[in-house]
């Protein structure tokens, strides 16, 4: 029985790895190849690379991606710091508050935060026109790189913070006890003890929020006006030009600074890891009134920078004519009207949620069980291993334009897919699929080994084991990537845009049509569906959860 569980278990882990060498692998091999191919698919070298580097309207495009990147990173992570520091280190008020407003903008497609912004700062904006000229109006300019910064600080804020939360709440508070012990003062314990201790968080969230910046496609499509971007590139020669190869060729420069992210980000996880210890001791927040004052004003004022243009574009959803009638009704919901078409989009874009969830959700776990837990065929674990965290260094827009060229040719069996809701749903597992895969992992390992080793010494099967021990014990973990996947796959829009068709057209994607369209309510509106909708799911986990943890206790008090 060992034998044949042994020849189970090598034929699974050999299957996990061709599966994911033909969904990761092959498409990225057959972009590569694309980018040294002329539009006759004859080879020409690098033709394409020197084509765009040599044409000053395509090149600005670099320059420009870049300033954008640079400038929303600084501003970003800036405020994400000092926020997280707020929360982490400080007494202010309405700490769950600020918590829940700091992530909201994950659940909104980045192409959301330009409309908002054309709201509040376009020519008829509510602060361009002083509110419709009962106060004197202010215009930024907005379409052009001061609206595209605008909508990338808003769009990667949360991610930055998240990292500088992690990196404040893992410090050692001794180091601050011994500082004080030494007459340091408060600003010299935040410049040698709190900024030392979070650098490793501070690299990583400077390469994220770079990465998320330099690849978005929403908020410049929206607001950026004239103002060309890497990614906008890419949809102009691919939809616009129809030159495949070119968009290959953008599409490998796209990929560079995410790959250069991804490895300085495993870098940094592990040394970050490294510096807690078994006697750390957590940060004690004291009570300070002129410092929580400061802290839970300047948090107020980010959340209001996250929340207003959210309220605003829900407000512009539900208003008639803007800005000539204001009266309210809810004519934007029905996007017959509109290039959506129906509400046709927004039910695919349920269903494909809903598929990328529960499959992603199954795929991911098996596939991190098998590579995690099992001891056989050491070498090709290590290779699935790797190429289930490559996904994390691939744009959106690569892993579409991956699966165009390789499930668009009439010699790939699966083929058939393509046009399909089920290619959708493959792109949004493979694009999302690294972090439920990293989170899957860490929560096998913290699972004790012992499991496993009675089962073996019981003559148990290695599936029972894993369908009434392993799924149990790892079932929080596991509706978090369910989760993740859902919300992630109903704000996307660069990973999706090449693959829909007439029949599978997507919310996120109507909203960049209707915004094209100028149909820029009917998409306020149904961006507000897509967030009004992750929210939804968003509490709907938060009650499964603590039932299950309520569960869990009784289950461990009554034991």
């Amino acid at each position: 029985m060992r034998d044949r569980e042994q020849w189970i278990r090598r034929i699974i882990i050999v299957s996990v790895v061709f599966i994911l060498m033909v969904i990761v692998l092959f498409p990225l091999c057959t972009l590569f190849s694309k980018a040294f191919l002329n539009r006759d698919g004859q080879f020409n070298g690098l033709d394409n690379f020197v084509h765009y580097f040599t044409t000053p309207a395509l090149s600005q495009s670099l320059t420009n991606t870049i300033f954008i990147s640079v400038v929303s990173t600084i501003i970003a992570g800036t405020l994400a710091f000092f926020y997280a520091f707020g929360i982490s280190r400080t007494a202010v008020r309405g700490k769950g508050f600020f918590k829940y407003v700091a992530l909201l903008p994950l659940f909104e497609p980045t192409i959301m935060h330009g409309i908002a912004l054309t709201y509040l700062f376009g020519n008829q904006g509510l602060i361009t026109t002083g509110f419709f000229g009962h106060i004197p109006g202010v215009d930024i300019q907005l379409y052009g790189p001061v609206g595209i910064i605008i909508s990338e600080v808003i769009y990667i804020f949360p991610q930055a913070y998240m990292i500088f939360l992690t990196a404040l709440s893992i410090t050692d508070f001794r180091l601050y006890e011994a500082a004080e012990s030494m007459g340091a003062g408060k600003l010299r314990r935040f410049f040698t003890v709190t900024l030392p201790s979070v650098k490793y968080g501070l690299i990583s969230a400077v390469f994220v929020c770079f990465t998320a910046s330099f690849t978005d496609f929403g908020a410049p499509q929206a607001v950026g006006g004239s103002f060309n971007v890497l990614a906008t590139d890419i949809y102009k020669q691919v939809i616009g030009q129809q030159n495949m190869s070119m968009g290959a060729a953008v599409g490998i420069l796209l990929t560079v600074p995410a790959v250069i992210a991804f490895v300085v980000n495993r870098i940094v996880d592990r040394k970050q890891r490294s510096m807690l210890s078994a006697k750390s001791t957590p940060y004690r927040v004291e009570k300070k009134r002129t410092r929580d004052v400061l802290f839970t004003v300047f948090s107020t004022v980010v959340a209001l920078g996250i929340l207003i243009p959210l309220v605003t574009m829900v407000y512009a959803s539900c208003v008639k004519v803007w800005p000539y009638d204001l009266s309210l009704g809810l004519k934007h919901y029905d996007f017959t009207r509109v290039a959506a078409g129906g509400l046709g989009p927004y039910m695919n874009s349920l269903k494909a949620a809903f598929f990328t969830a529960v499959i992603g959700t199954i795929v991911t776990f098996v596939f991190a069980y098998f590579i995690e837990k099992s001891k056989e065929l050491k070498l090709i674990r290590e290779a699935g291993y790797f190429l289930s965290i490559l996904p994390v260094a691939l744009p959106g827009m690569v892993v579409g334009l991956a699966y165009i060229f390789f499930f668009n040719n009439p010699s790939n069996p699966l083929g058939g897919i393509y046009g399909t809701l089920a290619i959708i749903v493959l792109a949004n597992i493979v694009h999302f699929y690294s972090v439920p895969f990293i989170t899957a992992t860490a929560s096998l390992k913290k699972l004790d080994k012992e499991f496993e080793l009675v089962s073996e010494s019981m003559r148990v099967p290695f599936y029972r084991t894993f369908l009434r021990v392993t799924v149990p014990l790892s079932l929080p973990v596991i509706l978090e990537n369910a989760i993740y996947y859902f919300v992630n796959a109903m704000v996307t829009v660069s990973a999706v845009i090449f693959l829909r068709s007439a029949d599978t057209n997507l919310a996120s994607v109507s909203i960049v049509s209707m915004d094209d369209a100028g149909d820029v309510a009917a998409a306020a509106a149904m961006s507000t569906l897509i967030v009004l909708t992750n929210i939804v799911v968003r509490s709907l986990y938060e009650l499964a959860v603590k039932r299950i943890r309520r569960q869990s206790e009784a289950w461990q008090v009554h034991k």
